[in-house]
C-alpha cells in the first residue's frame, strides 16, 4: 500500500527529508518503523528502538499498534519539551 510519511525536527534532520511516499507491506506503525529502520544508517539512527519517538496516524497521536491503511499519513517526531 502507498502511504505518506512525514518527519519532523531532529528526525527530519537525520533522515534528510521532510516527507516521502512509501510503498509498504507494514500493517501497523510498529511494522512501519521496523521497515524504515532497515533502509539505512540515517533511518536506523533517527528511528532506533531505544530512542523516544512519537508517532501520529492521520494527525492523531497514536501508539505503535495503530493499523495502517491505504493513503494514510504517518508522522514521526521527537518528544517535545517545554521550558
Amino acid at each position: 500500500m502507498k502511504i505518506t510519511v512525514k518527519y519532523f525536527a531532529s528526525v527530519r534532520e537525520a533522515i534528510g527529508q521532510g516527507s516521502e511516499q512509501v510503498d509498504t507491506g507494514a500493517t501497523s506503525l510498529s511494522d512501519l518503523r521496523d521497515e524504515l529502520i532497515t533502509r539505512g544508517p540515517a533511518y536506523a539512527q533517527a528511528l532506533a528502538r531505544g530512542k523516544s519517538v512519537r508517532m501520529a496516524l492521520n494527525q492523531v497521536m497514536s501508539d505503535e499498534s495503530a493499523a495502517l491503511s491505504e493513503g494514510c499519513e504517518v508522522a514521526f517526531f521527537p518528544p517535545v519539551t517545554g521550558g
